[in-house]
């Protein structure tokens, strides 16, 4: 026997093994929306701890993959990609002053000049308006 059909069969295995000790459906919390919004099953609200100001977890995992590329962790335009695409400064005072939460909710939901537009739920183009309100002055 080759030392690869060796290997897979030791895989295949432990595989079936770790099956037989895998918890019952029985002992599994059942997934809610919650568990993806930061609620719990009483509904009360749980911020995410991190540089998201309390953002949602899934607003904060929503700005780390598809926003913080070009605009940094803290929006400082200082990402990877930021000087590539010209990504403005979110947190300067002249910028946060002079754009309404309605246009920074259609820049991300409909794009602008070199930013593509994102298709994101409501609740999470609104909780990452309030992920770049959170940058003003920071």
């Amino acid at each position: 026997m080759s030392p690869g059909r060796i290997l897979l069969a030791c895989a295949t295995a432990a595989l079936l093994a770790a099956c037989d000790r895998a918890p019952s459906p029985e002992g599994l919390k059942e997934w809610t929306p919650g568990d993806h919004t930061g609620e719990q099953r009483s509904g009360a609200k749980q911020g995410a701890k991190g540089s998201g100001g309390g953002a949602p977890p899934l607003v904060e995992a929503t700005w780390r993959a598809q926003c913080a590329t070009c605009h940094g962790a803290a929006g400082h335009g200082d990402g990877p990609q930021g000087a590539m695409f010209k990504a403005p400064d979110l947190s300067r005072e002249d910028w946060q002053a002079k754009v309404k939460d309605e246009e920074i909710a259609a820049t991300i939901s409909n794009g602008k000049g070199r930013m593509p537009k994102f298709e994101l739920p409501p609740e999470i183009v609104s909780g990452l308006v309030e992920r770049v309100r959170s940058f003003r002055g920071k």
